[in-house]
């Protein structure tokens, strides 16, 4: 009789632990389920916020917004005093004044990014130029897209005030 009072005592401890075994493993299920949706939430966000380019890009890794200022060549005058400012909203204001001269041009307008997020270009009543966008840096571009080279190349890299 002990015996089998014995037996049933160990088969009901092994039943009440293997019950609360598995009360736990569905609680930390559910806590897994509610921390899977946690990072769902957040990468649906994420994904929503990066631009088409893959990987890091002038357009989300740098600090572009600001203004850029550089004295570019100028056929007939000494140089062109150039100030450029982006804005969060994709917006720019830009102030061109020609040296020796007295003549100054303002614009203002959009400007819009390149499908690898390195290029912009603006689109403004008179400015239609293209940018690299770099660290601190703008690099002017010739209409095609690509650098200018030449022995004044390093007229055309503006920096960030």
């Amino acid at each position: 009789m002990k015996n089998k009072i014995f037996i049933l005592g160990i088969g009901a401890a092994l039943f009440l632990a293997s019950c609360s075994k598995k009360e736990a493993t569905e609680t930390s299920g559910s806590t897994t389920d509610s921390a899977t949706a946690l990072p769902s939430t957040l990468s649906d966000s994420i994904v929503k916020a990066t631009p088409s380019a893959a990987g890091d890009t002038s357009e989300n890794a740098l600090d572009w917004n600001g203004t850029y200022e550089a004295v570019v060549p100028c056929a007939d005058c000494s140089g062109i005093k150039t100030s450029l400012t982006l804005n969060d909203d994709k917006t720019f204001n830009i102030t061109e004044e020609y040296l020796d001269r007295n003549s100054k041009n303002n614009d203002k307008g959009t400007f819009s990014w390149d499908s690898t997020g390195s290029i912009i270009t603006l689109k403004g009543k008179t400015a239609n130029y293209k940018y690299k966008v770099g660290e601190n840096i703008l690099i002017q571009l010739d209409m095609d897209g690509k650098e200018i080279d030449g022995p004044n190349k390093d007229l055309y890299v503006f920096k960030k005030k």
